[in-house]
Formats: structure tokens, C-alpha cells, sequence
């Protein structure tokens, strides 16, 4: 990878059409659409890209078409963790061959009773040892039950392959030990936008945020004005964004998501079952938040 990892990434969602079938044309206008903010890159296949509930050939086609329609020079992390290793390292390399720049792996987590630190460290190093990308660790305890502990990420930092982590643990006192003893460029991204700022005040480099969905460009001024030494601007930014973040990630899950993502002009859709999509009131809420944000929303949405 010819430069570091840094900057805010969205981790784009999946669309599908009214089958439950993959939408390549709505999902590449929203990359397009994507690729003309301030991002950084997106994250395909991420927990808001419903990756747990996707084929490993969807995997791939999904990431074939965000390489195909996002700028050249914005950055491809594909969400490859699989619950064995073997999976994993396949799912990675066909990723890396579709044109993903770098992998980002959660934890194994069925079998969570036997994720010890040592399990850990060996899926990640063998992963890491195969893989022809890059690897970002993604800490995610609220869906997995399995916490990546600040001590065992310092020890997988070490690995020349393993060049940061994605964070949505949202334990800040966790993100800085991380950010105290981790090797010079370990990328460690703040995984909520809700923290945003908080990391990168304590050295973080960036964000892989649900809320950079709906608002991208608006989440790329908080780093930015952070960056210029305008705490005062990004403070006032982090804090007007809570209500929003908190909105389409623990309030209103994917469903709420998706609705928000159109309420503002982008291809949402359906979820794909389990999972259910906004009612109207949840999205008049939404509505709601958004207004209050100053974000004008398209009419009829």
C-alpha cells in the first residue's frame, strides 16, 4: 500500500432490490455519489454493509463494483473475517484480487467461549502471515461478545502486515492504551462516530462511521477542522452529530440507517431479512434529527 491508512471511510451499505437480490446499479450510484465527498474510501462489507448476511460471491461482486466505480485514488477496505481461518484467508485473497487495498477482519465470535487471547493471536498472525493485503483488526464487542484487548492488539501491531485497527468497542480508556503503545504508523481508526474526535485527539487517524452514510462530508470536517487546530469548530461538530450517530447505529440499527441514507438523497433499500427496515415513525424521527442538524432531506423521501 503506498500510503498509510488515515482519513474517514464509510462503511457503504449493501442495496438490495425488491427481490432481496443485489442492486450492483443502486449500490455503484452510491459509490459514485460517494466518491465525490471528502472521504477517504469506504469499507464494503462492513457490519453496516449486512455481511454476515451475504454470500461469499456477493462478497466478491460487491467489492468489484465499489473498485469500479469509486476514484482510483480512495481506498478499498473489504470486511473479510470469517468465523474459521481457512475461510478467511480465501475470502481475503479473492477480495484483494477484486481490488479491495486492504482487508478489515472482526474477531471470530460463534465459538466465543474458546476466542482467548491465544485463539486470537493465532487466526490473526496466520491471517496476516497469508494474506496479500493488508489487515485491519476490527473490534466490534457489541456484535461479537469477543473484546480484542488493548495488550493482545499491541502484540498483533508488531506484524508488518497488520498495520491498524478499527475500534467500536467505544471503552476510550481501551483506545488510548492502544494508541500509548502501539508502533509509529498503526493506523487505529475510531469506529463510532460518536468518538470520533475523542480519538483523534488522543492520535488517531481517521473513522470507519456508520454516520459517514449520511452525512459524509460533515464527518470529514470534524477531522479536518481537528487537524487545522480548530478544536473549538470540531468540537461543535462531534457534539451536533451525536444525536444523528446514536440514530442510525444503536437507536435504529440498519433500518434506520438505510431510511436515513434516503431521507438525504442516497439508495438505501430494504434490509435483507432478519433484519427490518425503519417504520414511518422511526423514520419521521429521523427526519426530525436531521433537521435539526441543518441537513435538508428530499421531498417525498
Amino acid at each position: 500500500m503506498p500510503e498509510p491508512l488515515r482519513g474517514i471511510f464509510a462503511p457503504v451499505a449493501t442495496v438490495f432490490d425488491a427481490a432481496g437480490e443485489l442492486d450492483l446499479d443502486a449500490f455503484a450510484e452510491n459509490v459514485a455519489a460517494y466518491g465525490a465527498t471528502g472521504l477517504a474510501g469506504l469499507v464494503v462489507l462492513g457490519s453496516n454493509g449486512e455481511f454476515a448476511l451475504l454470500s461469499g460471491d456477493e462478497k466478491v461482486k460487491l467489492v468489484e463494483a465499489a473498485r469500479r466505480h469509486l476514484p482510483a485514488q480512495k481506498r478499498i477496505i473489504a470486511g473479510t473475517g470469517c468465523e474459521s481461518l481457512r475461510e478467511t484467508v480465501a475470502l481475503t485473497a479473492r477480495c484483494a484480487d477484486a481490488g479491495a487495498d486492504a482487508a478489515l477482519v472482526v474477531t471470530p465470535h460463534y465459538y466465543k467461549k474458546d476466542m482467548n487471547e491465544a485463539a486470537l493471536e493465532a487466526f490473526y498472525i496466520r491471517l496476516a502471515d497469508a494474506s496479500p493485503i493488508p489487515v485491519m483488526l476490527y473490534n466490534m464487542p457489541g456484535n461479537t461478545g469477543v473484546n480484542l484487548s488493548a495488550p493482545l492488539t499491541l502484540k498483533l501491531a508488531t506484524h508488518p502486515n497488520i498495520v491498524g485497527i478499527k475500534d467500536s468497542g467505544g471503552n476510550i480508556v481501551q483506545i488510548a492504551e492502544v494508541l500509548a503503545g502501539a508502533p509509529e504508523g498503526f493506523a487505529v481508526f475510531a469506529g463510532s462516530g460518536s468518538f470520533l474526535l475523542a480519538t483523534l485527539a488522543l492520535g488517531g487517524v481517521g473513522g470507519t462511521l456508520a454516520v459517514a452514510n449520511v452525512v459524509p462530508d460533515l464527518c470529514v470536517r470534524i477531522q479536518e477542522s481537528y487537524l487545522q487546530g480548530d478544536m473549538a469548530t470540531a468540537r461543535r461538530m462531534q457534539l451536533a452529530l451525536l444525536p444523528l450517530n446514536a440514530a442510525v447505529t444503536g437507536r435504529f440499527g440498519i433500518g434506520g440507517m438505510k431510511a436515513a441514507m434516503e431521507l438525504v438523497g442516497y439508495r438505501g433499500g430494504m434490509p435483507r431479512p432478519p433484519i427490518l427496515p425503519a417504520s414511518p415513525a422511526v423514520r419521521s424521527e429521523i427526519a426530525r434529527i436531521l433537521a435539526q442538524l441543518g441537513v435538508a432531506t428530499v421531498q417525498g423521501a
